[in-house]
């Protein structure tokens, strides 16, 4: 991972315990900092990296890698956020709770303050963004604060960077300024949206922070953090990231060299997610209403990423711990889009059809496990989506691209999906 490119690499180590917000009991603050403790060692002892393709399952992250600092600062950010203040007691949050201006910066001295535990590092600022809306949104997601304590490691992705907890629920990708502008921006119809529907496939947004190394070196890291849509004991056989375009939406590697980490698209797809009846009334329902949500924020280029996990595909333990059938898995298939017992149908492409994505069914099926969610809900249709919308509609079909205005993205975006899945009648 080159992240010099990007000009975002922070140098800076942390340990210890935040101090408890002053408001709060010393009681309460004494049984916060206990389960924010444990959180951290749970952490810090077990720092791993993500599976790679046809490779090892991981490596451990320890001093001198290139990633260590960074990933120390963010947990010792993270920790303080979170480990200062106490759950909010309601969901009902005033419109300046949303304003973009309200953020709070704490100093990270490498000798200590009053609020910060000293460090071996650099000076450096920690900023959250909205933080009481962030705190309300992981009540309500059901986020409890001990598990948010961070393991993390590194991964490119689309010049950006992710890490992931060690229990695999959490997902830390680095932001473009624009992006953390649009989500400011979206934040009070997000946050409503996602209280009015349970079933939500949009993208969960835990906490937007920013760490800002002073001195010398001026740097500054922005990030999100995420819910991992595929965190489950069930192994994903395939994934797909469709948007309903055909231009360039197809992967470019062999067929030999397709492995479950490969990421495919659009015209890769030889499926049909076929769902149960209520379910498929209930998938209808909720997509129409987040792209409603997203096309009134102005928002394209989003995806709906489905893992698959085969039912009859079995790679040992490594694969799904064991657990094909468990009573926890069978618990998680009570939402929208996790772990949902299904069936795929497969497909065949047709020459001489008139629309490139969907093939013909032939009736061959098989039992699976789906996940999927709506993802990259952030890129708005600004000046350079306008600017490449003109362009390459001067080279290809303009229906087959991705930069869209985003009434259009958003039907056929539907229209697609409503194809690609479809009611399961036996």
């Amino acid at each position: 991972m080159d992240l010099a490119a990007e000009g975002e690499e922070a140098q800076a180590q942390a340990h210890a315990q935040a101090q408890a917000q002053s408001s709060m009991s010393s009681e309460e603050a004494q049984a916060r900092a206990a389960s924010v403790e444990r959180a951290w060692l749970r952490a810090t002892s077990c720092m791993r990296a993500p599976p790679k393709p046809a490779k090892k399952q991981g490596e451990t992250i320890s001093k001198g890698h290139k990633n260590y600092e960074l990933m120390l600062n963010l947990q010792l950010g993270i920790r303080h956020a979170v480990g200062r203040h106490s759950a909010p007691n309601s969901l009902d949050l005033k419109s300046s709770a949303f304003d973009p201006k309200e953020k709070v910066w704490t100093r990270f001295p490498p000798e200590g303050s009053k609020h910060t535990p000293p460090h071996q590092s650099c000076d450096f600022r920690w900023k959250d963004y909205c933080p009481l809306v962030f705190r309300t949104l992981r009540k309500l997601f059901d986020v409890d604060p001990a598990d948010y304590m961070i393991s993390i490691c590194g991964d490119e992705k689309s010049g950006s960077f992710f890490y992931l907890t060690n229990d695999d629920k959490y997902m830390i990708k680095t932001m473009k300024k624009s992006e953390v502008k649009v989500l400011l921006r979206m934040l009070p119809a997000y946050y409503k949206h996602v209280r009015n529907f349970e079933h939500t496939l949009v993208t969960k947004f835990f906490g937007l922070h920013c760490v800002k190394i002073t001195g010398a070196i001026q740097k500054k890291v922005r990030f999100v953090i995420m819910g991992n849509l595929f965190c489950s004991h069930y192994g994903i056989h395939r994934r797909f990231d469709l948007k309903g375009s055909s231009q360039g939406r197809m992967t470019d590697k062999p067929l030999d060299q397709i492995d479950e980490h490969t990421t495919l698209k659009d015209l890769d797809l030889n499926f049909i997610f076929r769902l149960g009846g209520s379910w498929f009334q209930e998938f209808c329902r909720q997509v129409d209403k987040d792209c409603e949500l997203l096309e009134q924020e102005r928002i394209m280029d989003y995806s709906l990423l489905v893992g698959i996990h085969f039912k009859d595909r079995f790679n040992g333990n490594a694969d799904n711990g064991g657990a094909e059938d468990s009573e926890q898995n069978k618990k998680l298939s009570a939402k929208l889009g996790i772990a949902m017992q299904s069936r795929v149908e497969n497909v065949v492409r047709n020459p001489e059809s008139e629309s490139p994505l969907i093939g013909d069914p032939t009736g061959e099926f098989r039992e699976v496990v789906l996940f999927f969610g709506i993802i990259d809900i952030l890129q708005d249709y600004d000046i350079s989506k306008k600017l490449e919308h003109a362009y390459k509609s001067q080279l290809y079909d303009p229906n087959s691209i991705s930069a869209v205005d985003p009434k259009q993205y958003c039907k056929r975006f539907r229209d697609f999906i409503y194809r690609a899945f479809t009611e399961d009648v036996q």
